[in-house]
């Protein structure tokens, strides 16, 4: 028990546990529509090349909307902004379940998918960087965020577990309407956890900086940094060739697996599983320390693992390499963002994290368009070994590097005063009412 309490010592501070539990309900649901959704557009259209627009509609706003966001993430009130991020999610997913179940979107009127996916694509350029930087205000230590953003990806790939699996099951018995209704009451636990966290943020200098030399700030200062270009551009290359694979599951589902929605499940369940033990893996790390060379081993177990899948028309090994996609690819998000935290300037992690997710959301839906168009035109077995071999190639090239970097994020760390995060450490439990 005391081992599994060390593992996710984050769990032991109130306001951490409860947006946990509230996250998580919401995540489940998050999950459910995401299954729900690509099957739903696949099925009305038959068209690959639209699963890559939608996915790209809903990512893209992220690439204008985010740099403003983390500026605004170090100065205003996390928790309230969350708060208001999160309705308007339920108020996404009330529209979309009422649009499928009524009828207005159909075969003949689809476009409302698109508008949706849109709106959901700028709500969620807002609340990723305030996300991201909320965590450290939960858990109020420093020597405690690693952990936290460990068990944080923990709780994503939970539910990345369990969500496909529900709705693929639910697509078969009632429908994708459900699935998204399911989704916008899921809101209701995180809005609500958010609500019972008491955290008092101190009122900000005023500053009368304009906002556009704080964005050129935060990314100049990025640029600067060699740990943080090389992991931005990492994680650029995955997010671009080999993440966007979850927009084709569909086809590989139906087309090549010559399955229907459960299988999609299932295929999206195994990748949950990988997901899930990469974390768990991340939790129990009690340093930084060889980061780095752990980003270049699995993401050539992530990118070999998804040129196999592509080639597979087996169901079991197709659900065997989706463990280790999952695994390989997972892992580049959690290191980066578990790094990126660590050794950034205070005063500019949220600035630097909102470099992090319009990578993360705005090159993914250019992955998808092309992927996309790229299955039209020569199929998708050919298509995603392309993309995956793309990935390989990087991170092959960028072993070279590796020893350069580790040296520098210790340069940091010595610089931000943070150097016990780069040797194992003993971590006691902090069970604490208040942050």
């Amino acid at each position: 028990m005391s081992k599994l309490k060390e593992l996710f010592i984050s769990l032991t501070v109130r306001n951490y546990r409860l947006f946990f539990m509230g996250q998580l309900i919401s995540l489940i649901g998050t999950w459910v529509q995401r299954t729900a959704m690509s099957w739903y557009v696949y099925r009305l259209t038959h068209s690959p090349f639209l699963l890559g627009v939608v996915a790209f509609l809903s990512m893209i706003p992220a690439l204008f909307i985010s740099p403003f966001a983390g500026a605004w993430a170090d100065r205003w009130d996390r928790r309230e902004t969350l708060i208001g991020t999160q309705i308007l999610f339920m108020l996404q997913a009330s529209l979309l379940a009422a649009g499928v179940l009524t009828g207005f979107i159909n075969e003949l009127r689809w476009w409302p998918l698109l508008v949706l996916a849109l709106f959901q694509g700028c709500v969620d350029g807002v609340d990723a960087p305030f996300r991201q930087n909320f965590v450290l205000d939960l858990v109020g230590k420093k020597s405690l965020l690693p952990n936290a953003i460990a068990t944080n990806s923990a709780m994503f790939n939970s539910a990345r577990l369990l969500g496909p699996s529900i709705g693929g099951i639910m697509i078969v018995l009632v429908g994708e309407g459900i699935c998204f209704l399911i989704n916008a009451l899921s809101y209701l636990a995180v809005i609500g956890s958010l609500m019972a966290i008491r955290i008092q943020y101190r009122k900000p200098p005023e500053s009368k900086e304009n906002i556009f030399a704080k964005i050129k700030e935060g990314w100049s200062y990025s640029w600067r940094n060699l740990p943080i270009r090389w992991l931005i551009a990492n994680l650029g290359v995955f997010m671009l060739f080999a993440m966007s694979y979850t927009s084709v599951i569909p086809v590989f589902a139906r087309d090549v697996l010559k399955g229907n929605a459960g299988t999609q499940g299932l295929l999206l369940t195994c990748a949950g599983v990988g997901a899930l033990a990469s974390a768990i893996y991340m939790a129990g790390r009690k340093t930084i320390k060889g980061l780095p060379w752990v980003s270049i081993m699995m993401g050539c177990i992530g990118s070999l693992a998804l040129i196999g899948f592509s080639q597979s028309t087996n169901l079991w090994l197709s659900m065997l390499m989706m463990v280790f996609v999952g695994m390989g690819l997972t892992i580049q998000m959690a290191i980066t963002n578990t790094l990126l935290q660590t050794i950034s300037y205070p005063s500019m992690r949220g600035r630097v994290l909102s470099v992090y997710t319009m990578t993360l959301n705005s090159l993914t839906p250019f992955g998808s368009l092309l992927l996309g168009w790229l299955t039209r035109e020569i199929g998708p077995r050919y298509a995603l070994t392309i993309c995956a071999a793309i990935c390989l190639l990087w991170v092959l090239s960028g072993i070279k590097m590796v020893p350069k970097v580790s040296k520098n994020i210790l340069r940091m760390l010595v610089k931000n005063k943070n150097t016990e995060l780069y040797r194992p450490i003993t971590v006691h439990p902090v069970y604490s009412e208040t942050v």
